[in-house]
């Protein structure tokens, strides 16, 4: 039995709700769909209830685009209504109100009203509609029964750890967001699930945006020679400074501490699956949060160090603001360290550095990793690997979330 919490503001968790019976029947699993309130779930961990209020423009504008983009990969219809997001607690006490075998399709169909048909599942006579259409009694969202379960729904969740939606239980395994669903495969198989894109065309160059002060980064970093090698495509590796980026923009300089207790746990062991996922080492340094700006020179200068350098800091736990660290990993690599530390203080190196950060701003990145294609699409997260390596095929979504 998989467990699936969703509510249908959430475009994520429609997206999810397309696939997540198909990923359960293919392992002969059933679903249970737990509808919650994900603002209910904001209010226990004391998050925002629009999170996307508190982001920079520069990240909402990202983050729209991406939504688009993982409608489109999962070839599910989906437009962002404007009035977005709609209040849906009268709708997910429909949802709570249908039976088990009817549940699922009552909740598509107020996906498919919410983000197909553009209209508003706050409105009586859109629900009356769609539970109509259901044999479900009129008003039946409007019980006492409904606002009651709908509450202890929540409450459940948000006590076995949901901070959002949707979230997927196999067992006592948590797994949150659509773009997890490979590692429900993997849980429920045994198996690694790595989908692999068309091989694209040659010649292609991918700008990388990296600072090894991220744990992302350093994974995204791992496998961006590895998907550009399988498309004959070419990394222009760009360092630059993620604080004084963070800084411009008014991100705080180490997002994962304002994230919820539970969110912060989720996101480590989130951070160990994706590595056991590439077959990467990662440990999570004590050194953290740590200054880059000596790594992030010296990799200007000689970036075939770059890897070296990441697995240095997250995989043994090295501080790199220590020249004699930085020294020993060239050294390693049969580099003579003494020029290279020498260069991080020539001022061409220290503009070069300041240069590739004003790019970073400039192209509209927001964290790391980011990858930047030939045509200008930039794709943020290592987690969305699998996405540049569709991209790198030819592969691109709707003009608006290009």
């Amino acid at each position: 039995m998989l467990t699936f919490a969703f509510d249908i503001v959430c475009p994520y968790a429609y997206i999810a709700a397309s696939r997540i019976e198909a990923v359960a029947a293919a392992h002969r699993r059933e679903v249970r769909w737990q509808p919650v309130l994900l603002g209910g779930l904001f209010q226990h961990h004391d998050a925002p209830q629009v999170p996307a209020d508190t982001w920079p423009a520069e990240k909402v504008a990202l983050g729209r685009k991406d939504i688009l983009r993982a409608a489109d990969e999962a070839g599910v219809p989906l437009e962002i209504p404007d009035a977005h997001p709609r209040r849906t607690v009268d709708a997910m006490r429909l949802c709570v109100a249908a039976p088990d075998s009817l549940r699922p399709a009552v909740a598509q169909a107020l996906y498919a009203a919410y983000w197909v048909e553009g209209r508003d599942v706050s409105d009586p006579a859109v629900l009356a509609e769609i539970a109509a259409r259901f044999g479900l009694p009129h008003h039946a969202w409007r019980t006492d029964a409904a606002r009651a379960e709908l509450r202890a729904s929540t409450q459940q969740a948000a006590e076995a750890g949901a901070f959002g939606v949707p979230t997927i239980w196999v067992g006592d395994r948590m797994f949150w967001g659509a773009d997890r669903l490979h590692f429900v495969e993997e849980a429920l198989s045994g198996r690694r699930v790595a989908p692999a894109a068309p091989m694209g065309a040659s010649g292609q160059k991918i700008g990388f945006y990296h600072d090894f002060a991220s744990p992302f980064s350093y994974l995204g970093a791992t496998q961006a020679a590895r998907v550009a090698a399988r498309h004959g495509a070419e990394i222009e590796w760009r360092p630059f400074l993620l604080g004084a980026l963070f800084r411009d923009i008014g991100t705080p300089m180490v997002p994962l501490a304002t994230f919820s207790a539970v969110k912060q746990q989720h996101l480590l062991g989130d951070l160990h699956r994706w590595a056991d996922h590439w077959g990467e080492g990662f440990a999570f340094p004590a050194c953290f949060p740590v200054r880059t700006v000596l790594a992030l020179r010296v990799a200007l200068q000689a970036p075939e160090v770059t890897l070296p350098l990441y697995r240095a800091l997250w995989v043994d736990g090295r501080d790199l603001s220590d020249p004699a660290v930085v020294a020993a990993v060239l050294s390693a690599e049969g580099l003579d360290p003494a020029p290279l530390l020498e260069g991080a203080q020539a001022p061409a190196v220290k503009q070069r550095l300041i240069d590739n950060g004003a790019l970073a701003r400039a192209s509209g990145v927001v964290g790391v990793p980011t990858f930047e294609l030939d045509d200008g699409m930039l794709i943020w997260g290592q987690d969305r690997i699998f996405q540049l390596d569709r991209a790198l095929s030819g592969w691109r979504p709707r003009p608006e979330a290009c």
